[in-house]
């Protein structure tokens, strides 16, 4: 394997901020329609741009404000071959609709060069199904297959991560993590919980990583987890060796069911400033923990919560 980039291990004092829960804000609180919640065609949507741009600024003048390092990403999550045929996308149109993510992240991020200690950019990797309603277990083989094609793309736009987000099948990240490691890519992976801690399959978290690990030989970065509240994740973070391995979290705002929040057509926003003393609390107990941001229901306001909660946990 040649070529590969690496991607920052822990350092003490050193705390990335990653941005929330583009989705949710661009649907419900600017009015943007995603199809098959995909964003990036709205990079051909001036309109959309301006909007993003506002957005993205945002979270980052929170990164600014707290002399934390920013982990950014969020555009390409359903820009992957399924369901860039559902869109009408060809394979050649695809590629360019990643690159063009990644460049416009790489933009923004130019803006914040005196502001920002450091900025890493990172590429999202969506499952190959619905995160909520997977339809069926791939075998590692075509897991490595499928996320392959995205991974090469993102290879070429040079990022720094490349992260399997919202992922709940082990299976699936071990193929990704296969593919990642052919292709000399970091991968981090990172994982949704149901109400009672778990992946979708029943599998506890900690067995979870366990068997990625032995089966990669620990070649994903880290771990983590995201779309899920604090109440679903934190029965999962059961004591072990285990633990050093999961990097962060990327809490959702609201304590409601994800099905639920899907059809209520409206954002919930939950309470930013819980959130952060839950992500303070947290950041206290696991000194290791340096990956932080939101999803579902988040943004600049919770991240600013976030980031108050966090650093106050590592100045006590």
């Amino acid at each position: 394997m040649a070529g590969r980039f690496t991607f920052p291990s822990y350092q003490k004092g050193r705390i990335f901020l990653s941005e929330g829960g583009t989705e949710t804000e661009l649907m419900y609180k600017h009015g943007f329609e995603l199809p098959h919640f995909a964003m990036f065609p709205l990079l051909d949507n001036p309109v959309a741009l301006v909007t993003l741009k506002d957005m993205f600024r945002r979270y980052l003048d929170v990164v600014a404000k707290h002399k934390m390092c920013a982990l950014m990403g969020g555009l390409d999550y359903r820009a992957s071959p399924d369901w860039g045929a559902l869109l009408g996308y060809s394979a050649a149109g695809l590629a360019e609709a990643n690159l063009s993510s990644i460049a416009f992240l790489r933009e923004l991020a130019a803006e914040y060069t005196l502001d920002i200690p450091e900025v890493l950019i990172q590429g999202l990797l969506g499952p190959r199904a619905d995160a909520y309603k997977p339809s069926h277990d791939m075998s590692v083989n075509e897991a490595e297959d499928y996320h392959s094609v995205q991974l090469n793309t993102l290879k070429q736009a040079k990022v720094d991560l490349a992260q399997a987000i919202t992922f709940s099948s082990v299976t699936e990240s071990i193929g990704a993590a296969k593919a990642a490691e052919k292709l000399g890519v970091p991968l981090a992976i990172s994982f949704i919980l149901n109400s009672r801690g778990k992946l979708q399959s029943g599998i506890g978290l900690a067995e979870a990583i366990g068997l990625i690990d032995s089966q990669t030989h620990q070649s994903p970065e880290y771990y983590s987890i995201n779309c899920s509240h604090p109440l679903e994740y934190q029965p999962a973070l059961v004591e072990g060796e285990w633990i050093r391995r999961l990097r962060g979290v990327r809490p959702n705002a609201s304590k409601m069911d994800k099905m639920s929040l899907c059809s209520i057509g409206h954002l919930e926003s939950g309470d930013p400033k819980e959130i952060g003393q839950l992500c303070g609390e947290l950041a206290k107990r696991h000194p290791h923990m340096d990956i932080w941001g939101g999803c579902c229901g988040t943004w600049s306001d919770h991240l600013d919560e976030m980031a108050k909660g966090i650093v106050a946990s590592r100045s006590n």
